[in-house]
């Protein structure tokens, strides 16, 4: 199940279950629409996976399964990512 972290870990941006900007990776890294896609070129600067938009989950069903209310705030140093990005951006699907 996901955890439905509640920020991006570049920015720190929140990011409630709500969230329509909330994008993950396999791993569930989770980072703002911004980040994921203009900073880091759609490659997850931590595991080098792509991104996806976080599903929200239902109203009744966060009631029984509330999302994680811990922070992961990590900012990335750019330059690495910048490299990590090159390496593996061509090899992943783009998101819509």
């Amino acid at each position: 199940m996901l955890e439905i972290r509640p920020n991006c870990e570049h920015c720190n941006k929140d990011l409630p279950n709500t969230s329509t900007e909330a994008m993950i990776c396999s791993f569930e890294c989770t980072y703002c629409k911004t980040c994921a896609t203009d900073i880091f070129d759609n490659v997850c600067p931590s595991c080098s996976g792509n991104f996806i938009e976080r599903p929200i989950r239902p109203s009744k069903m966060i009631k029984k399964y509330p999302a994680s209310e811990i922070s992961v705030f990590k900012p990335k140093d750019l330059e690495k990512a910048k490299l990590n990005s090159e390496e593996y951006k061509n090899i992943l699907p783009k998101n819509r």
